[in-house]
């Protein structure tokens, strides 16, 4: 099974996406499973993991209801307050849900670093662990030593890398990033999404091999095993077409992947870990 383990539905509303700022114009439209599914059967694509993009309930609403419409949609990673105070609640409120494979919070955006060490916040993930679901972390470089130490409190929890913690690409730099990666890859609950680098490197002229040492950096810390691939489609329109970022990752796995791990990378992995 080819799964596109990161990509995105919205139905645009510049009060509801206001992340969608200037410049960014592409994405400033609708996008659904109908966009979606040609994309992915010219790759040989079976489905795709839908991430959430809006912090409110009715988003992870929206996406489950796509994914019972829709078979492509094989997962949806949701969101839920984590920091409620009935956060068990929420959260036996959508045991039912099958396709409903983990939970994200867009962690990069909060004032403070150390968001996920909060005492709330660590009460969220604790009661989410047991339950079946994956925990989506998406920080910057900066963010992710509190993430290591977040990871390490909760062994028992899943855990993916979205983005792989999007490194400096257009500044070719990869320390502090790497070191900082490889500690997180100690952790064997810790999984890593190839996605969203091309956002990070030069929009306009950005190349395939801008992209390969970071590539590298995360297979030396993570293995074949635990490396899935994603396209973060439609934010990756704003520097490359679906095709384009499929071929980059393809091009770089080709030189480097067996035939299994590829096919690992490339929709077995995603499968195991988000349990599809």
């Amino acid at each position: 099974m080819r799964i596109d383990a990161h990509q995105h539905f919205w139905t645009f509303d510049a009060n509801e996406y206001g992340w969608i700022g200037e410049g960014m114009d592409v994405l400033r439209r609708d996008f659904g499973p109908r966009d979606l599914a040609p994309l992915l059967k010219s790759h040989g694509f079976d489905g795709c993991v839908a991430v959430q993009a809006r912090q409110t309930p009715g988003e992870t609403e929206h996406l489950l209801a796509l994914a019972r419409e829709h078979d492509l949609v094989r997962g949806v990673v949701g969101w839920v307050d984590l920091c409620a105070p009935d956060v068990a609640d929420r959260l036996d409120a959508l045991a039912g849900e099958e396709k409903l494979v983990g939970l994200r919070h867009v962690v990069q955006d909060e004032p403070d670093d150390r968001f996920v060490l909060r005492a709330d916040f660590q009460r969220g993930i604790a009661a989410l662990t047991g339950r079946g679901l994956v925990y989506d972390v998406l920080v910057y470089p900066r963010q992710l030593p509190h993430a290591i130490e977040l990871v390490a409190r909760f062994p028992e929890q899943p855990f993916v890398l979205d983005h792989v913690a999007k490194p400096p690409v257009k500044q070719r730099r990869v320390e502090p990033w790497s070191e900082h990666l490889h500690a997180l890859a100690r952790h064997p609950n810790a999984t890593c999404k190839l996605s969203g680098l091309v956002t990070e490197a030069d929009w306009a002229a950005w190349t395939p091999r801008d992209l390969f040492p970071y590539l590298d950096v995360a297979l030396d810390a993570f293995g074949p095993e635990r490396l899935m691939f994603g396209s973060d489609w439609p934010v990756c329109l704003l520097a490359a077409s679906y095709a384009r970022v499929v071929d980059a990752v393809a091009e770089w796995a080709d030189d480097r992947l067996a035939p299994s791990e590829r096919e690992a990378l490339f929709g077995g992995n995603s499968a195991r870990v988000y349990a599809m």
